[in-house]
This record gives C-alpha cells, structure tokens and sequence, in this order.
C-alpha cells in the first residue's frame, strides 16, 4: 500500500521531504530559523532540493508553505515529485532544473498558522519598504471587529461583521482584509516593516540558484480560495501583459489574474513572487499561485480571524488553543482522499507545463 504525501504536521512533513529526497539521492539544503521552536519542539527549517542540470540555463522554482498552515498541500505535491522517476526523466530530456523550496514559512506551517513568527503575511512583504508604505484605510476601519476582545465572538461583534457584509458586499469586505496592510502589528495580512527572514531567504536562493539562468518559472502552492478541489491557477503580483500571455500559453487560457478582473483574489501588494521579478529583472520570469479550493470564503476569513486572535492572546488554555489551530488547518487542508488525490493530479499537469514551457525558451 503506498504511503500518501500528505502529512499530519509539519514536523512529520519535514522528515517525509528529506526521506524522499534522501531516496531520490539529491543533496538537502536546509536553513534554520535561529532562536525559534516548533509547535513539538522541533527545529523549524526551510529544506531546498535542486533536480536537474546544476547549470541548466531554464529553472523552474516550487514553494510550499507560503502562508504557513496552506503548507500540507504544497509540501505533498513536492514529496510526490521526489518519487515520480517519469516527471524527472521529462525534467532531464527538457534541460530544465528544478529548485524545490519546502516549508519557506516553517513557523507558521508548524503552528498551523497563516503568518510567520513575526505574525508577517509573506505575500504582503516583498515591497519596497524604503518607500512610503501603502495605506488600507478599509481595514483600519474594521481592524477592531476583525480581532475581537473574546474568542469566539460575541454576538454583537457577529452581527456587526455581517451589517458590513451586507451593506458593502462580500467581494469589499473581502478586499479590505486581503489586499494588506501595514498599519497593525497584531492585525490580519499584516505586510511588516521590513523584509523578514523568509523574504531575505527567498530572495538568497534567487541569487545563489538562478544567477545564470535566463527563464524563470514559478509556482506557489496555496489553499483556501475556490470551490473545493479546484486548483485555479492564478498571476498576481508586479507582472506585465507579456508575462500574463506567456503564463496562459503555459497553463492554460483558465488561468486568471486580478489584473484583467479574471479571479476573485485581490492583486496583493508585495507577493512572494515579486521577490524574483525583482531580483532578476533581466531573465524572462513566468509565475504563479494555485489556490486549491478548501471552504466558502468568509468560512476561511473567520479561520484567519482566529488565528490572529491567538496571535494576541499566546497563554490562553491549552485546550482552546489546540482547538482553534486544528480547526485552522482543517480550513486549509481536507483529510479526504478524493480531494487530496485531485491536488496532486493538479499539481502533476501544471509543473509538467512549465517545464515544457520552460523547455522552448531559447
């Protein structure tokens, strides 16, 4: 019977990552997050595999873990790559490399949170912080009901988010919390107030894998938008028209993009994927995001609620806070076969057209 990708923990992630590489024989590259521990007491690292080529000239990057807790699937989808000989033949003929970055949020993935120890939402953090942060005057609005004083909410605090929604609809209140913010500390999709380690980490490994490379793909392996099971493959970010056509040429005329109102994700300031936009400006960069679909949207922005609620209150009762960081990742992760079998399948097709798209680069 074979064993399914899909973990119950980070910690138990991480060691199915290294076992699978360990019997692929490539080398792991891990980076410690110095000074923190995990939910188990375990060391929290990002590990890195390279496949392929060490001088191939068209590299494709995965990242798992962006978001923390969002984590299971896209450490999954990379554990079945370091056991699908067919996909790392297809790699070898196509001269393409593959870098696999596991966990690149190791904190939050492992406290089964959305941000990372510093409470940094990481597709908020890739701007330039030596401009003028931007201002989210919606979510400073609704700062203080989104974290209430009690968990659960009380009634009033219920009733007035659901006044919100009806008044300014769900696709606004959406907006208001999703396209970040930078004013509140303690508050959801928080940008920070400068790059932390994971941005830093990120942009190291741009430099040190891809400096001779001049095609770029990459994908971000997320949950929680979308009906469930779906995996809609999204650009976001500091893309031009040209990057959107090739990434549709690439993926699919069904990938969407905030840019031309295609998804109903917001266009996000400071995305991860900005970090190699703007690290190689000179190499041809095609990248995206799958969302795979988990529950109905304000459903996943309650969890998130939750979340950052614990963020402010570390020494509530054991019992509560274990409740409220299950009931987070089941948010984001199903423990349904059929749903997991169609990530993977997902995962598979879209990594097998970059590399193909990669692999007519001149």
């Amino acid at each position: 019977m074979t064993t399914s990708p899909f973990s119950d923990s980070y910690f138990q992630a991480r060691e199915r990552f290294v076992a699978a590489a360990k019997r692929a024989g490539v080398e792991v590259e891990s980076h410690v997050i110095p000074d923190r521990i995990g939910c188990e007491g375990e060391i929290l690292a990002t590990d890195v595999v390279r496949l392929g080529a060490p001088d191939a000239r068209r590299l494709l990057i995965l990242t798992s873990g962006t978001h923390g807790v969002e984590g299971f699937c896209g450490s999954a989808a990379q554990i079945a790559l370091l056991g699908d000989a067919g996909l790392k033949a297809r790699l070898e003929a196509a001269g393409v490399a593959i870098l696999i970055v596991h966990a690149i949020n190791p904190y939050g993935f492992s406290w089964l949170s959305r941000t990372n120890e510093d409470n940094v939402d990481l597709n908020r953090n890739s701007i330039d912080f030596t401009q003028t942060l931007p201002i989210n005057a919606d979510y400073a609005d609704l700062h203080d009901l989104l974290v209430p004083a009690t968990w659960p909410p009380s009634d009033d605090n219920v009733c007035a988010i659901a006044d919100y929604i009806a008044i300014h609809g769900e696709a606004a209140y959406q907006r208001a919390l999703t396209v970040g913010q930078y004013a509140f500390a303690d508050g959801l999709f928080y940008g920070g107030r400068e790059p932390v380690w994971s941005t830093r980490l990120m942009r190291t490994l741009i430099e040190t894998h891809a400096q001779h490379c001049n095609a770029i793909g990459w994908i971000d392996f997320h949950t929680g938008l979308g009906p469930p099971g779906h995996g809609e493959k999204i650009c976001v970010g500091g893309l031009d028209a040209e990057e959107l056509t090739r990434a549709r040429a690439w993926w699919g005329a069904d990938l969407a993009s905030p840019l031309d109102g295609t998804t109903v994700a917001s266009n996000v300031g400071g995305p991860l994927l900005d970090t190699l936009r703007t690290t190689r400006p000179d190499a041809q960069v095609t990248a995206i995001a799958i969302e795979y679909g988990t529950v109905p949207l304000i459903d996943m922005l309650h969890m998130l609620r939750a979340d950052s609620w614990l963020r402010r209150h570390p020494d509530v009762p054991g019992a509560q806070a274990s409740a409220i960081r299950q009931s987070v990742q089941k948010a984001f992760c199903f423990d349904d076969p059929v749903w997991q079998g169609q990530i993977l399948g997902q995962a598979r097709v879209a990594i097998l057209q970059a590399v193909t798209g990669l692999s007519v680069v001149r």
